[in-house]
C-alpha cells in the first residue's frame, strides 16, 4: 500500500476510520516514529478505546516492537486522545515498519468496531481491502486484511518482514552513536546535514564500515514554530546567520531559500522544506519553519536542533487532525522540544500565558525539563527577572532598547523605534519577533554586534520580509501588504494601520480566509476586522486556498458576518480574486487613508507588488 503522501486512505467505503498517517519523527504523541489513526462514524466510548488499544498492544508485542523501541522507558508506546469529532490513537513503531504500523492500527480499530456491531460493520474487511487496492502502487503487493486476531497477527508479521530494512536502521543507529543527525524519507537516507551531510538512495546504501563518517557532521540548526511571526522570525535569524558569515538555508511559507536565494517557491513550512534545506550541501546554518500541519501529518522531519522557539499560540486551524482548542494547539507547537538534547534550548514567549504555564511543566510530557530561554516585550517582566536571577537567558525591551542576557552578560541591541520592522515602535508584535529572534540567533552562536547590525536595517528593503508588513506610500495613501490570517495577526497589522492614517483618514482593507477553517472561525475574523472601524472591507476570494470549499463560499460567510455587525452593504463588496480586490481598494482610497492589503497567495502578491512599485515610481 502506497502512503507516500499524507497517508490518507481513500475512505469512500463504510469504514470506522478517516485518516491514517505515518509519523516520521517526533510528534504530538511521543518523541519517536510511529503511526496515528483518526476515527470516523463510530461511537467513541471507553469500551471502544479499551478494545482498540488492547489489540494494538497485543500486535506490538507479537511483532516485538515493545522490546525494540529506543527512547525513554517512561515514554508512552500507545497514546489515545479524544477530540470533538472522534478520537486519535497513535502507536510507536520502528522507523522501517511504519506502513505495517498503519495497517496494524487500522486492523485494531476495524476489528473492535466489528466486535461491537457485527451487522453495521459486516463488510469492513472487504471495504478495507478495496481502499488498500485503490491506494496501492502495485495491487499485487496488497495482502488482504482479515479481522480474526490470530490470522491478522500472522498477516502483520508477513507485512513487517517484507518492509524491514536492517541496513537503514543500522546506519541510523551508527549515526546516533557518533552524534550525527539523519533525515529519512521514502527514497533517501541523509547522514549529517548541510555542508556536513551526504545522501544515499535507499537502494544504494553503504555498509557501516564504508560510510565516510569523518566527513559527516551536523550544522547549527534552529526550529521555529508558533501561530504568528514564524516566517518573520525565520528570516531574521537567517539574516543574522548570513551576517555572521555562514551560508544560511531556510524554509518558510514562501519557499526554500539558500543564502537568501529562492530555490523553491510555495508553502515549504513542513517536512519537505526541512529536508530541502538540510540536504543542500552548501548550507552551514539552517533555520527551519516548522508548521503545525506538518507536525500533525508526518511528525518532525529533522531529528535534532540546537535551539527551538515557539513564538506564541493563538486560535487558528481548529477542527483539523483532532485539534479543537488552544491547549491542544500549544501541545502541537511544543512538539519541537523533541528535537532538543540536554545542551539545546527551548525559547518561549513569557507574554503568552499558555506557553508560560506549559513551558514550566514539560517534564510531565517529556520525562525531562529542557533548558529554557524567555522573551517578552518588557525586559523586566517578572518571569524574565526571575530567570536571569538564576543565570537564565532572556530578551526584551527596557528604556526603549532591545536587550539580551545570556551567560551572565547583558547586550544592548539598539533602540527599538529605529528598527524598521517596528514601524517607529508601532508594530508591537514585531518587537516580540525581534526579541525572540535575538535569543535564537544568540543561541546559534551569532555575536551580539552582528545581530544588532541586522536588526538596525532588516525590513528597510521590501525583499527582507516579503508579504509581511510591506509598506508603500502612493499619492498620500499609506499601504500595508501583509499575510495576517488569524485574529491576533489581524489585530496587530490593523493597529499599525490606525497609527499610519492621517487624523481625518479612513481605513480600507481586504479580507478573505482559507477554506480549511470552521465557519465560526471565519466569522470571528470578520468581527475582529470591525473592531477597527474600517470604512471599506473588500471581501476577496482566496482562490489559492479553497481547500475543500466551493468558490464564493468563504466570501459569503465573511460578508454575511460583516452585514450582521452593522456594516452597510456598499462598504463590503466581494471580488473574485485577490488582485481585483486590491485594485478596487486602491481605486477607493484618497490621500490620508490607510489600506491593509491582506494577500495570501504568492502569485497574487508578486503581481500586486509589481503594480504598487510601478505606481509609486510613476
Amino acid at each position: 500500500m502506497d502512503r507516500s503522501g499524507d497517508g490518507r486512505l481513500n475512505t469512500e467505503h463504510n469504514l470506522p476510520l478517516d485518516d491514517s498517517r505515518r509519523l516520521m519523527g517526533g510528534n504530538l504523541f511521543f518523541a519517536g516514529t510511529g503511526a496515528v489513526l483518526e476515527t470516523a462514524g463510530v461511537e467513541i466510548d471507553d469500551a471502544l478505546l479499551s478494545g482498540w488499544r488492547a489489540r494494538v498492544e497485543r500486535a506490538r508485542q507479537h511483532l516485538g516492537w515493545d522490546r525494540s523501541m529506543p527512547g525513554s522507558p517512561t515514554a508512552p508506546a500507545i497514546v489515545a486522545r479524544r477530540h470533538a469529532t472522534g478520537a486519535s490513537l497513535a502507536l510507536q513503531a520502528p522507523v522501517d515498519q511504519l506502513y505495517t504500523a498503519t495497517e496494524l492500527n487500522e486492523w485494531a480499530l476495524c476489528a473492535t468496531a466489528f466486535e461491537r456491531d457485527p451487522v453495521r460493520w459486516a463488510n469492513v474487511a472487504v471495504d478495507l481491502l478495496a481502499d488498500y487496492l485503490a491506494d496501492a502502487s502495485d495491487p499485487a503487493d496488497v495482502i488482504p486484511p482479515v479481522l480474526d486476531e490470530a490470522a491478522a497477527l500472522d498477516r502483520l508479521a508477513v507485512r513487517a518482514a517484507g518492509e524491514r530494512r536492517p541496513d537503514v536502521t543500522a546506519l541510523i543507529a551508527a549515526a546516533n552513536a557518533r552524534g550525527v543527525c539523519h533525515l529519512l524519507d521514502e527514497t533517501t537516507l541523509t547522514l549529517g546535514a548541510g555542508k556536513g551531510g551526504r545522501s544515499w538512495a535507499l537502494d544504494g546504501l553503504p555498509a557501516i564500515d564504508q560510510t565516510p563518517w569523518d566527513s559527516l557532521r551536523t550544522i547549527p540548526i534552529a526550529a521555529i514554530t508558533g501561530s504568528n511571526g514564524k516566517t518573520t522570525t525565520v528570516r531574521l535569524v537567517a539574516a543574522c546567520a548570513r551576517a555572521h558569515g555562514w551560508c544560511d538555508g531556510f524554509n518558510c511559507t514562501d519557499g526554500v531559500f539558500i543564502g537568501s536565494t529562492a530555490v523553491a517557491t510555495g508553502d515549504y513550512s513542513g517536512p519537505a522544506g526541512t529536508r530541502r534545506v538540510l540536504r543542500d550541501s552548501t548550507v552551514e546554518a539552517a533555520v527551519l519553519e516548522t508548521a503545525r500541519g506538518g507536525i500533525l501529518r508526518r511528525g518532525l522531519a529533522a531529528d535534532r536542533a540546537d535551539v527551538a522557539i515557539v513564538t506564541n499560540v493563538s486560535p487558528d486551524h481548529f477542527g483539523e487532525y483532532g485539534i479543537d482548542d488552544l491547549e491542544g494547539l500549544a501541545e502541537v507547537k511544543l512538539s519541537v522540544t523533541h528535537l532538543l538534547g540536554a545542551d539545546g534550548m527551548l525559547i518561549l514567549n513569557a507574554d503568552d500565558p499558555l506557553l508560560s504555564a506549559k513551558g514550566r511543566v514539560l517534564e510531565r510530557r517529556l520525562g525531562w525539563q529542557p533548558p529554557l530561554g524567555w522573551f517578552a516585550r518588557d525586559y523586566d517582566h517578572p518571569a524574565l527577572v526571575e530567570h536571569r536571577a538564576t543565570g537564565g537567558t532572556t530578551s526584551g525591551v527596557r528604556a526603549a532598547r532591545l536587550r539580551v542576557s545570556t551567560g551572565g552578560r547583558e547586550y544592548d541591541l539598539g533602540a527599538i523605534d529605529t528598527m524598521p520592522l517596528t514601524v517607529d515602535g508601532a508594530a508591537i508584535y514585531n518587537v516580540e519577533n525581534l526579541a525572540g529572534a535575538a535569543l535564537v540567533a544568540t543561541r546559534l552562536g551569532v555575536p551580539s554586534e552582528n545581530i544588532a547590525r541586522v536588526f538596525a536595517s532588516f525590513g528597510r528593503d521590501l525583499a527582507d520580509n516579503a508579504g509581511r508588513l510591506m509598506r508603500f506610500e502612493i499619492g498620500g495613501v499609506k499601504i500595508i501588504v501583509d499575510y495576517a490570517h488569524n485574529p491576533d495577526g489581524l489585530r496587530g497589522v490593523m493597529s499599525v494601520a490606525q497609527r499610519l492614517r492621517a487624523p481625518d483618514g479612513r481605513i480600507g482593507m481586504l479580507l478573505g480566509h482559507a477554506g480549511n477553517r470552521l465557519d465560526a472561525d471565519i466569522e470571528e475574523l470578520a468581527l475582529v476586522a470591525t473592531e477597527f472601524g474600517p470604512d471599506l472591507i473588500v471581501v476577496k476570494e482566496d482562490e489559492g486556498h479553497l481547500r475543500g470549499r466551493q468558490p464564493g463560499e468563504v466570501p459569503a460567510i465573511i460578508r454575511n458576518a460583516l452585514l450582521k455587525s452593522g456594516m452597510p452593504a456598499a462598504a463590503v463588496p466581494i471580488c473574485p480574486s485577490e488582485v481585483d480586490a486590491a485594485l478596487m481598494a486602491l481605486d477607493w482610497a484618497r490621500p490620508g487613508d490607510a489600506l491593509v492589503l491582506l494577500i495570501h497567495s504568492s502569485p497574487a502578491r508578486v503581481r500586486m507588488l509589481e503594480i504598487l512599485q510601478a505606481r509609486r515610481d510613476a
